[in-house]
């Protein structure tokens, strides 16, 4: 598949739609959902197991994990052109960097398990043209003041570096479109911080990581402070937010900067919209108004919250025109009905503009 065909996917869960064949009872269907979907345990619950307990409850939740993974992707595999992406789930491996846990991922066979099974994982991924990402939680910052939490950070982002190796993808700069990204973190010490700590990621974990802005204080100007260090990724409803109501254009020169920063690879954007609960009346065709929302009493919070389904066609059109130079995570709470929504009415817009999706 062309490396710049224009892909958008979902971000780490699968929903399953309205029960089929043979699915028609809810406990057929609650087990299809859980098939296709990645499991956890917390590290407080691992700590009261004995030792083998423990470690078959771990390595019961890795077996599970990559088999789920595996199911996504096939799945994601099997789907038009266009929805050949998927933000992967974090807890592949839960508690991989925690003491609880790491030695008994640091076992022979444990060990062979998790990295026959993520290669294989990762191939499929490539043969069928599916581009992958990691998005850790807002925890994981490579710097802060706080020198125990910049350190877990650090820590936390190497597992992600080390499991997208283990998929293939650590060598060079974003393979096949690969990326881990994160936050810029705490106000201080920002992206001066965030720029002077990248020397202490290993080299796989550099040409990994990736870098969004957010609704609060790290706007889409601030963050491209760091372009030259890494890629930016642009989240188009950060942007509304922290704005004010910007819907920024694909012929924005700050757009330009976001595409130098990914340095020849083909770049990823986020996008959702409001909820449709507290937009409720909203007209589909328009796009909302930041302005004449707040002052009609919405708070800025509820407006970030991001929405069920891609409900609004004038977003997803502006979606639409940025797919000439991004792929999307779209960032919406029903998953991958979200992204097949968004992928109908993007791909009738991308052909009436006469630009192929196709393979």
């Amino acid at each position: 598949m062309n490396p710049d065909t224009p892909r958008l996917g979902f971000c780490c869960k699968f929903i399953l739609e309205e029960p089929e064949e043979p699915f028609k009872t809810l406990k057929a269907a609650r087990e299809a959902t859980l098939a296709m979907n990645l499991t956890h345990a917390t590290m407080a619950h691992l700590a009261g197991l004995d030792p083998i307990a423990r470690h078959a409850k771990i390595e019961g939740i890795v077996r599970h994990n990559l088999a789920a993974l595996e199911r996504q992707i096939l799945w994601v595999a099997a789907r038009p052109p266009i929805e050949r992406l998927l933000r992967m789930a974090s807890n592949v491996l839960p508690g991989y960097t925690h003491p609880i846990a790491a030695p008994i991922y640091a076992e022979p066979v444990l060990r062979r398990l998790v990295e026959d099974g993520l290669a294989r994982i990762g191939a499929i991924a490539r043969e069928g043209g599916v581009r992958l990402s990691l998005h850790p939680g807002p925890f994981c910052v490579v710097a802060s003041q706080n020198p125990r939490a910049e350190q877990n950070g650090i820590e936390e982002f190497e597992y992600h570096a080390e499991l997208m190796a283990m998929l293939g993808y650590g060598d060079g700069w974003h393979p096949h479109g690969a990326h881990i990204n994160i936050h810029v973190g705490a106000r201080e010490p920002g992206t001066v911080g965030f720029a002077a700590n990248l020397a202490r990621l290993s080299e796989t974990a550099r040409n990994l990581i990736t870098v969004e802005n957010d609704e609060n204080v790290f706007g889409l100007d601030t963050v491209l402070e760091l372009a030259d260090h890494v890629p930016v990724v642009l989240d188009l409803h950060h942007h509304w937010v922290q704005s004010g109501g910007e819907y920024i254009e694909p012929d924005d020169p700050r757009v330009a900067r976001v595409r130098e920063s990914w340095r020849g690879v083909r770049p990823v954007a986020h996008i959702s919209v409001s909820r449709e609960t507290v937009l409720e009346a909203h007209d589909r065709e328009t796009a909302p108004d930041f302005a004449v929302l707040t002052s009609s009493g919405h708070g800025w919070r509820d407006l970030a919250a991001h929405s069920d389904m891609m409900w609004n066609r004038a977003v997803n059109a502006l979606v639409a025109r940025h797919m000439n130079w991004a792929d999307f995570e779209i960032e919406a709470k029903s998953k991958n009905l979200a992204s097949a929504g968004i992928a109908r009415e993007v791909e009738t817009i991308l052909a009436r503009g006469g630009t192929s999706v196709a393979a």
